[in-house]
């Protein structure tokens, strides 16, 4: 088992407060992402299932038992930090062994826990091998397996993945949901990085300002966000927000809300969102007139960066590859798909 239920979790450091109270349930099986800019609490919360970090007010139960004042070592999680922290004077296998040796767990038995975590984890040919002769990844690997060891109820990754390249950075996003897949445990996991966030949680909580702002399914986040903060972190490119024309605003401006007016149904919108992906670059004189800053050109599509005359923010729109004119300062025309807008009221809230 490895449910962990955080009920009301506040947390101050002084007069200020990072953690506003959070209510969230973790299942048991579950693999839960925590993801939010820097500063908006993640990790701390992180810290206060682990028992790193006292708890103000609130509670933690970890299988409905309060936790709030459990010793670290009692919980039952076991936490990867983005600094491997592993000891440079022991192998591999020592290091992975250390906190059953600590546990009073015999030399054999070691041996035998840690044999199964390096086969899970494709590393038992690096046993004898010291932390300096170990790629990244590989270090990366031996921290998770220092965890496995332990048997615990929850794995707890603070950014495990921030110091690797964007290469292995993928690969070890496919290990990790393997190994999530093959252990079956309670795996709650810190990023700033939405892009893993969408690829790897069951469920996404979006904190912001020691809150969590919306809790759910990675699609579920993107396609119907419950406010702008969320709407806006979650995707890449950025969503495009476009705001209600003011009266001296451009003729563009206006096409431009004209075109998406639909998306604010009976409610006052006072902004509209529409993801790159429903915005269609067409021949100047075909829709909202415009202007290319920067197409970048990824392969398979290519992200335009489009100015329009009274609009503060460049707008990005995805187009096929191979799209031709797209050169800094050629004039397109946009068609927004007003299907794919997301509209909110003056509170930021998204209007159903």
């Amino acid at each position: 088992m490895g449910q962990v239920t955080l009920r009301g979790l506040r947390k101050s450091f002084g007069a200020v407060d990072v953690i506003r109270g959070v209510d969230l349930e973790v299942n048991d099986g579950e693999f839960m992402v925590f993801v939010g800019p820097s500063g908006c609490g993640k990790s701390t919360t992180l810290r206060m299932i682990a028992g790193l970090e006292t708890i103000t007010a609130g509670e933690l139960l970890i299988d409905g038992q309060r936790a709030n004042d459990m010793r670290p070592a009692d919980r039952g999680a076991a936490m990867v930090f983005q600094s491997y922290a592993l000891y440079p004077h022991m192998t591999v296998a020592q290091n992975m062994g250390f906190a059953l040796k600590m546990a009073g767990v015999g030399k054999a038995e070691r041996a035998v826990q840690v044999g199964r975590a390096a086969e899970i984890l494709r590393i038992g040919d690096l046993l004898d091998r010291y932390p300096k002769q170990l790629s990244g990844g590989q270090r990366q690997r031996v921290a998770i397996g220092r965890a496995i060891v332990r048997k615990p109820k929850v794995f707890l990754f603070d950014e495990p993945l921030s110091n690797l390249d964007a290469a292995l950075r993928v690969n070890m996003r496919i290990e990790l949901a393997r190994l999530h897949r093959e252990l079956g445990a309670t795996m709650i996991y810190v990023t700033h990085d939405q892009v893993e966030a969408m690829t790897m949680g069951d469920r996404i909580a979006v904190f912001h300002g020691g809150l969590v702002e919306q809790l759910g399914r990675p699609l579920e986040l993107y396609e119907r966000p419950a406010n702008q903060f969320v709407a806006g972190f979650i995707g890449a490119p950025r969503i495009n927000f476009v705001e209600r024309p003011q009266p001296e605003a451009s003729a563009a401006h206006r096409a431009l809300w004209d075109a998406l007016a639909p998306a604010s149904g009976t409610a006052p919108a006072r902004r509209i969102g529409l993801r790159p992906e429903h915005l269609q670059v067409a021949d100047a004189g075909q829709g909202v007139p415009a202007s290319v800053e920067l197409a970048e050109h990824l392969g398979d599509v290519s992200i335009v960066h489009l100015r329009v005359d009274g609009l503060a923010e460049l707008l990005a729109a995805k187009v096929p590859a191979g799209r031709k004119n797209l050169d800094a300062g050629a004039r397109v025309g946009l068609r927004p798909d007003a299907a794919g807008a997301l509209a909110f009221d003056a509170d930021g809230r998204l209007i159903a």
